[in-house]
C-alpha cells in the first residue's frame, strides 16, 4: 500500500526513514530479542536511548547546560496547569497573549490558579507591540508562537524585558533554529514535529525549579521530574524512543537551519498558490503573520468543500479538513511533510479550481 501525504495537524506525519527504521527494529531491538516497548526503562539499555535522545535534542536546539530537558506525559494541555503551579503562587499575576484557540485554553486553565492579565488579543494578526499591556509584576509571560488552528504565527520572539518568557511550541518546535536563552520555559506536545502522541518535551531553566506552590501534586512538580531524569514513574518509552529517531533524522538532513530553509520554501509555495487562484482559495491571516506549519484556507464556494475533500483523499492527500471552529481546509506541513507533498497539493488545488471555478 502506498503511503499518502498526511496533512493532519496531529498526530501528524512522521518521516518515512524513521518509520522504516522503527519497523525494522520492532521485533528485535538491537539483538535483544525484544521490542523496545518491552525493554525496562530502568535498565542500562533504555537509559542509553534516553540519554542520546536528550543529547541530540540539546545539540539540535543549542540548549545550554543550565536548562533541564524533561520528557513528560499529559500533552501540552497538562502544561497549562503545571506552569502556573510551578512558576507562580496563589494571587500572583501572570501575563498571557491571546492569539487563538490554544492561547485561550492556556488562559482558561491558568485562571484556576492565578490572576491572569491578557496582554493583547487578536486571532488574525500578531498584536502590535504598542498595543501590549504587560503587567509590571507578572511572574511570567506566556505566548503561543504558532496557533495550529488559526494559522497565526509570531515571526520573532516577543520582547518582554526581564520577565520570564514561556512558550507553547507544540506546533513549531524543531521547524527552525530558536534562541533558547530568551526563554524561561519551552514546552511542546510531541505529535507534530517530534514523534508519536503521548510525549511532551519541557525545556526549563534550572533556576525556576523547586518553586512549586504548596499542594502541587508530586507528578506535576518539575523538580521531581528533573531530579528523577523524567522517570519518577514509567515514562512513555516508545514515544521517547521514536522522538530519538526523529532527532537523529533531523541531524542527518542538516539540522534546524536546513529544515528552516525547506519549511519556508514549502509555506511560500502554498501561500503563493492560494494567492494566485483568482480568489478561488483564500487565507484569512495577515500575510506577514502567516504560519509556516499550518495553512488554513477556504474555498470561494463552501458547497464545494465536500467534493474537495473527497477528491483530494482519492489523490492521496489526506486530513485536509479544517478545524470545526474555523471550517474550510487546513494543510499542516510540518518537518516530515516532504516538499513533493506540498507540490502535489498545489497541483491538485490548481486542477480542482480549473474544473470547478
Amino acid at each position: 500500500m502506498a503511503r499518502v501525504y498526511n496533512f493532519s495537524a496531529g498526530p501528524a506525519m512522521l518521516p518515512n526513514a524513521v518509520i522504516e527504521r522503527a519497523q525494522a527494529e520492532m521485533l528485535d531491538w538491537h539483538g535483544t530479542g525484544m521490542s523496545i516497548m518491552e525493554v525496562s526503562h530502568r535498565g542500562k539499555d533504555y537509559s542509553a536511548v534516553a540519554a542520546k535522545a536528550e543529547a541530540d535534542l540539546r545539540e539540535l536546539m543549542g540548549i545550554p547546560s543550565n536548562y533541564k530537558v524533561l520528557f513528560l506525559q499529559g500533552g501540552a494541555s497538562l502544561q497549562f496547569a503545571m506552569i502556573p503551579l510551578n512558576l507562580a503562587q496563589p494571587g500572583d499575576t501572570v501575563d498571557y497573549f491571546n492569539t487563538g484557540v490554544w492561547s485561550e485554553k492556556a488562559i482558561k486553565e491558568a485562571k484556576r490558579f492565578c490572576n491572569v492579565n491578557v496582554v493583547a488579543t487578536n486571532t488574525h494578526e500578531i498584536p502590535a507591540e504598542k498595543e501590549w499591556q504587560l503587567s509590571a509584576d507578572a511572574k511570567y509571560v506566556h505566548y503561543t508562537p504558532n496557533e495550529t488552528i488559526g494559522g497565526l504565527e509570531f515571526q520573532s520572539i516577543p520582547n518582554v524585558g526581564d520577565k520570564i518568557l514561556v512558550a507553547d511550541m507544540s506546533s513549531t518546535i524543531l521547524s527552525r533554529p530558536v534562541d533558547v536563552t530568551k526563554f524561561g520555559l519551552i514546552y511542546a506536545g510531541a505529535q507534530k514535529n517530534i514523534g508519536p502522541a503521548g510525549l511532551t518535551i519541557v525545556i526549563v531553566r534550572e533556576d525556576l525549579l523547586g518553586k512549586a506552590r504548596a499542594g502541587t501534586p508530586t507528578m506535576l512538580d518539575y523538580k521531581v521530574a528533573a531530579d528523577n531524569d523524567s522517570m519518577y514513574n514509567t515514562p512513555a518509552t516508545y514515544a521517547w524512543y521514536m522522538a530519538g529517531l526523529v532527532f537523529e533524522w533531523l541531524k542527518e538532513v542538516g539540522g534546524l537551519g536546513a529544515m528552516a530553509e525547506i519549511n519556508k520554501r514549502k509555506a511560500e509555495k502554498l501561500y503563493a498558490a492560494i494567492a494566485s487562484s483568482n480568489s478561488f482559495y483564500a487565507n484569512p491571516v495577515k500575510p506577514s503573520d502567516r504560519s509556516w506549519m499550518n495553512v488554513p484556507f477556504t474555498l470561494k464556494d463552501s458547497t464545494l468543500d465536500a467534493a474537495f475533500l473527497t477528491e483530494s483523499a482519492a489523490a492521496g492527500l489526506t486530513s485536509l479538513k479544517g478545524h470545526k471552529i474555523v471550517g474550510g481546509m487546513r494543510a499542516s506541513i510540518y518537518n516530515a511533510m516532504p516538499e513533493a507533498g506540498v507540490d502535489a497539493l498545489i497541483h491538485f488545488m490548481a486542477d480542482f479550481a480549473r474544473r470547478y471555478g
